[in-house]
């Protein structure tokens, strides 16, 4: 393989971070800026451009510039979104608001529905028809399709149209039609068809998914476009990648067509560097703890890969409840996330609690400490005001943290309103914090039937380790590792994966009925649609892998597992294979075997992806001050010992074999790495941070 140079750039609520890795030199680069929410674009010039100046690099000279982005999720969670229009089967207008006709919350009289993305009024119906089957049933009225569209475009004025037909993933003719009226008549208005989108089973989940692509179309269009030519505009002639919620890398072009694939974008980067370090540490089983400025994000690693699911929910009216958001039919990496950040602010609430989060500072205002005009205390400050982190050291002392102005917020909007001290009411925040992450841990690792002794822990992002060391106790783990580098991990997950995407098609039948011509009919075509886009991202067609995997259930059953496919061409020969795989799933999962029911297949996916690119960890731009590991001592808390003298490290004069004893703080640039008394710590060949707990 080629040696090159790339970005990785991850944008999230507080801060923008980057990563450069020359393969020349072997070399990594990092970097971090506040985001500007108006205008994203801007901070990821600004420190782009900042970066090839410390690595003394030209634009010209990058390959590629890979990232990901909070964009999609924002738009859904703040409904600012396009103004879109549905065109449906005649009949079916209502699937939106009708669901699946369950309350999330039985007993709730007051219940808040998730609100539908198109009124009822932009919902429009034409005639056709096609059976489960695929037989048509009614011809498509391509005429009333025509007057349909020009008047939601001229008249009602929409900025995007979705188009959703009845068992479209089933026979997509009629859809097709649609498409090639709309891309001949009304090329200039973006558009989404649910069987390009979502070729799968469930009504409402392929509707409310290529509604939600229609809605965040034209923002995701107009920002990447801009992006790539403010991009060129600097200098840089290489490519723009973009990481999909599933871990893989695409296209611009792919990301412009189905941005609802970004969704996760940026918290799968983490998952991804987790996975890399997983391996590069031959640690098997990792919780990935990845805590930034706005949220925490915690995912399973097992063998070195994340787990994945192929449905998600976004926008929830309320958070932890299950019913309560958008469904959509993407793949993304199955993870926890919750509101407890750097910036999440405490509050004490009408009945006189203490609480922390979800509701952040962000960027603007940021936490107090800031000095941005903050005024309530946020989780960074409390950390602030317990020593663990420096005042004249954040962003490597770009940017000062004022300590007086945090003592102040912390006593008068805490302290003083539950009879606290000033130094208990920062010990409050910063415990919350960390119970809040551990319960929503626990409650990950219940809900998969996985054992936390089996586990250790990352940690990464810029409040990550700084909290690490305490979740750790809290799940009574033994092992943390963090990174060199660990502020800035989520944008090095973006040159660690590999390019890579999923593609379904659902084809329902009992497995002793299946039409094996038709299902590999299936497969050709998700072959060839993947290896022409991961060929368009860069890989060689001979390394590209291609995994297959069917969703099947027992005849009756209301969920589906998935079950390995065979590779090669599929004939009534490898149906005993084929059962038996799911047997095997079955009892993996449910530790029970039922042969005496009929299976049935709902959907067949194919996973491709190209070789992960290998990156030597030779971190470079940022050196020790004095060459002295031991920085000095400083007034620390910790439950144990109170404020006592505690030892902090240089990261950067750390080498491989070092070791020391907790209590201790160590500094870098991004973040800030907190090791409580009784903890000891080594580094390791990689110059990872390796903490035993007592």
């Amino acid at each position: 393989m080629n040696k090159r140079i790339r970005i990785g750039v991850d944008v999230g609520g507080t801060f923008t971070d980057f990563v450069l890795v020359d393969e020349e030199r072997d070399l990594i680069y990092t970097g971090k800026r506040l985001t500007t929410p108006d205008d994203p674009s801007a901070a990821i010039l600004d420190g782009t451009a900042r970066l090839l100046t410390e690595a003394g690099t030209e634009p010209a000279q990058v390959h590629s510039i890979v990232h990901g982005t909070t964009l999609v999720t924002n738009t859904i969670i703040e409904r600012n979104g396009a103004k879109i229009g549905l065109i449906t089967t005649k009949g079916v207008r209502d699937t939106l608001e009708m669901g699946k006709e369950i309350r999330y919350d039985l007993y709730d009289l007051f219940l808040e529905a998730p609100p539908t993305l198109v009124p009822r009024h932009l919902r429009r119906e034409v005639a056709e028809r096609v059976a489960p089957d695929g037989e048509i049933l009614l011809d498509f009225d391509a005429d009333a399709f025509r007057a349909t569209a020009l008047d939601l475009i001229e008249t009602e004025k929409v900025e995007a149209i979705a188009v959703c037909f009845m068992h479209a993933y089933r026979n997509p003719d009629h859809e097709r039609q649609a498409k090639a009226i709309l891309m001949e008549e009304f090329d200039a208005t973006p558009f989404t068809i649910s069987s390009d989108v979502a070729p799968e089973i469930r009504e409402f989940e392929r509707t409310s998914t290529a509604c939600a692509n229609a809605y965040v179309q034209p923002r995701m269009q107009s920002y990447l476009q801009r992006l790539e030519t403010e991009l060129q505009a600097q200098g840089h002639s290489g490519a723009l990648y973009v990481m999909l919620s599933g871990g893989g890398i695409t296209t611009v072009q792919s990301a412009r067509e189905f941005p609802i694939r970004l969704i996760e974008s940026g918290p799968a980067a983490g998952a991804m560097a987790a996975s890399y370090y997983s391996t590069l540490t031959d640690t098997e089983n990792l919780i990935s703890f990845d805590m930034g400025g706005t949220t925490a994000k915690m995912c399973l690693i097992d063998g070195g890969q994340p787990d994945r699911k192929h449905d998600f929910e976004a926008g929830r009216v309320r958070r932890f409840q299950k019913g309560s958001g958008l469904p959509l039919k993407v793949s993304v990496v199955d993870m926890i996330e919750i509101g407890a950040g750097g910036g999440s602010l405490a509050n004490v609430d009408n009945m006189g609690l203490l609480k922390v989060g979800p509701r952040s500072a962000g960027s603007a205002p940021g936490p107090v400490c800031y000095g941005l005009g903050g005024t309530d205390p946020a989780v960074t400050d409390a950390d602030l005001y317990l020593g663990y982190l420096n005042p004249d050291y954040f962003l490597g002392g770009e940017m000062r943290l004022d300590m007086a102005t945090v003592e102040q917020a912390i006593e008068e909007k805490i302290a003083k309103p539950l009879g606290l001290s000033t130094l208990d009411a920062a010990i409050g925040i910063h415990n919350i914090v960390n119970e809040n992450m551990a319960a929503a841990t626990r409650m990950h690792l219940a809900e998969k039937g996985r054992d936390p002794r089996r586990y250790q822990m990352i940690a990464f992002g810029g409040a990550g380790p700084v909290h690490a060391y305490g979740l750790a106790q809290i799940l009574k783990l033994k092992r943390l590792i963090v990174p060199l580098g660990a502020g800035v991990t989520s944008a090095l997950g973006f040159l660690v994966a590999a390019p890579a995407i999923d593609y379904v098609r659902s084809y329902v039948s009992r497995l002793e009925q299946l039409d094996w011509g038709h299902l590999n009919t299936l497969f050709k075509e998700m072959e060839e649609e993947a290896k022409g886009l991961l060929v368009d991202a860069g890989a060689q067609p001979e390394e590209i892998t291609l995994t297959r995997t069917a969703d099947m259930r027992h005849i009756g059953q209301g969920f589906e597992i998935a079950v390995p496919v065979p590779e090669g061409e599929l004939t009534p020969g490898l149906l005993p294979g084929i059962r038996e795989a799911f047997f095997q799933s079955y009892h993996r999962l449910f530790e029970r075997t039922v042969r005496d029911v009929s299976i049935e297949s709902m959907s067949w996916r194919l996973a491709a992806s190209a070789p992960v690119p290998n990156i030597k960890l030779a971190f470079g731009g940022q050196s020790s001050e004095t060459g002295e590991a031991l920085k000095g001592t400083r007034q620390v808390y910790f439950p144990e010992t109170g404020f006592a003298a505690c030892d902090v490290y240089d990261r950067y004069a750390l080498h491989p074999g070092d070791s020391f004893t907790g209590p201790a703080v160590v500094e870098e640039r991004e973040s800030t790495t907190v090791i409580g008394p009784g903890g000891s710590v080594t580094v390791d060949p990689y110059r990872n941070l390796i903490c035993a707990l007592p």
